[in-house]
Parts: structure tokens; C-alpha cells; sequence
């Protein structure tokens, strides 16, 4: 298949998951296997989209990450701060640190995305599970989020290491599971995906970057521009998603994927 129309498709499929509880990831990691394409540059062009898919939340939520850059955007007691962001992003990024290697040498393939996708819709049906029912008492507001619960979000955020997990699945799980309410849970993974994705593609272009030739570029230019489009969509469509369903969909489509690639990999 034609190398820019494979940057289309895999620029689509990053939009579309990336801030969706499915694993972005997992299914890049899925489409790149079943459409072939060109190793040399696949995991460069994989971290490359991802940035597309930051700069749409950057533009969504653009007044509030200005106030994070204001006096009182430090201020714990003036609402969502700072320091709820670092709370939410240091504990996964310390332990990426140190994981890395072992990350990327045994966990990126097709039968872990597989047991990771079963995971992550086993942790979304029990943090649905547990908040049945006491929807009032759940935080409704992402600026009444206290530093406690951001940590133990970055904390449940850990699992997304496992290509597959999903990262947006274990924060919006992990914020149920500690009381906030599932649109604050998505608002405040959104805005804590940012620095976290933004420092681990910088990571990985820096590692990378060197393999890629002139032509590379056009190859990376049409998959950026493809995941902004398609991820800043997404990402409205989801918020209006959660205001009347659940995440039990997400879950059930999980193992039906898993399901899928296990049969087509393997079977």
C-alpha cells in the first residue's frame, strides 16, 4: 500500500483512540502490523502523530493551559493548578524512566496489546461497577480535584505503559476509582496528557530522528496534521459521550478487539 495513504489511515487511527479509552497504541501497533508498514520509520512516525493529537487538546483547552502560566495557575486553592498536573504525571514518568528499554523491547507487539486491551476493559467495568449509583457524590467540577487525587490518578496512570492499556482508560478509571465524577475524569486526563505525551515524544524523536531522510518528512507532515483533525473531534464528541453514557461500551469493544486480533494473528 502507498506509504502516504498508510499515513492517512494510522493518522486517523491515532485521532480517533488516542484520547478515547481503547489505546491509541494498541491499535497503531495492530494497523502498522496488518498494513505493513515501512519499519525503518513506523515508531518515529507513531510518536510524530501523537504530537498532532496534543496540539488539538492544547487548542481546546487553550484558556486553561494560559492560566497555568499565570500567577494564579500555581496557586493550589485557586482550582486546578500546576501542581495537580505534576501530581497526576510524575509517578508514570519516573517509572517510564527506568523501564523504558524493557518497555519497548518486550511489550510492543501484537499478542501483549491483546492481554493489555482484556485489562484495561476489566478495569473500566469495575471502575463503572463501584461508582453505580453515587454519581452525586462524585467531584463535578475538575477545580475542586484535591492534589491526594491527582496523585493516585498518576498512579493508576502507570498501567499505561502496557502498550494496549491505554492511557486516557486507566486515568478516567483511576479518576472513578478515587471520586471524581467520568466528565471531570476526562477533562483532567486531557489536560494531564499533555506535558506527560509532550515529554515522552520528545523523548523518543530524539532517540529516533536520525534514521529519517528528507523524503521522511512529507510521510510525517500528513500523519501530524491528519491526528489533529480527526483527535480535536474526537475529543468533543467523547466529552458529550460521557454526559449520558458510561464507559461499559468502550470496554465491551476492548474485548471484541482483543478477540479480533487474536484470531487474526494467531489463529
Amino acid at each position: 500500500m502507498d506509504q502516504y495513504l498508510i499515513a492517512v489511515i494510522v493518522g486517523i487511527v491515532e485521532g480517533l483512540t488516542e484520547f478515547l479509552p481503547i489505546s491509541s497504541t494498541g491499535h497503531m501497533i495492530i494497523v502498522a502490523n496488518m498494513l505493513g508498514f515501512d519499519e525503518r520509520i513506523a515508531h518515529v512516525f507513531e510518536v510524530f502523530v501523537q504530537l498532532g493529537a496534543i496540539l488539538s487538546v492544547i487548542f481546546i483547552y487553550k484558556e486553561r493551559f494560559y492560566r497555568f502560566f499565570t500567577k494564579e495557575g500555581w496557586q493550589v486553592d485557586k482550582g486546578l493548578s500546576v501542581w495537580h498536573i505534576a501530581a497526576g504525571t510524575l509517578p508514570v514518568m519516573l517509572i517510564a524512566f527506568f523501564l523504558y528499554d524493557y518497555i519497548k523491547e518486550y511489550l510492543f507487539g501484537p499478542l501483549t496489546v491483546i492481554y493489555a486491551l482484556v485489562a484495561g476493559a476489566l478495569l473500566l467495568m469495575y471502575a463503572e461497577y463501584k461508582t453505580q449509583g453515587r454519581q452525586e457524590q462524585l467531584v463535578q467540577d475538575v477545580d475542586k480535584i484535591t492534589i491526594k487525587q491527582a496523585f493516585w490518578i498518576g498512579i493508576y496512570q502507570i498501567l499505561s505503559l502496557w502498550p494496549g492499556f491505554s492511557r486516557s482508560g486507566s486515568t478516567i478509571a483511576g479518576g472513578l476509582l478515587v471520586g471524581l465524577s467520568r466528565e471531570v475524569a476526562a477533562h483532567y486526563t486531557f489536560l494531564v496528557a499533555v506535558p506527560l505525551m509532550f515529554v515522552a515524544c520528545s523523548y523518543d524523536l530524539l532517540k529516533n530522528i536520525h534514521i529519517l531522510n528528507t523524503g521522511d518528512f512529507q510521510i510525517l507532515a500528513i500523519g501530524f496534521v491528519t491526528a489533529f483533525v480527526v483527535a480535536y473531534w474526537s475529543v468533543l464528541w467523547f466529552l458529550k459521550f460521557l454526559h449520558k453514557y458510561s464507559l461499559s461500551s468502550f470496554a465491551y469493544y476492548r474485548v471484541c478487539l482483543a478477540a479480533f486480533c487474536y484470531w487474526y494473528f494467531y489463529m
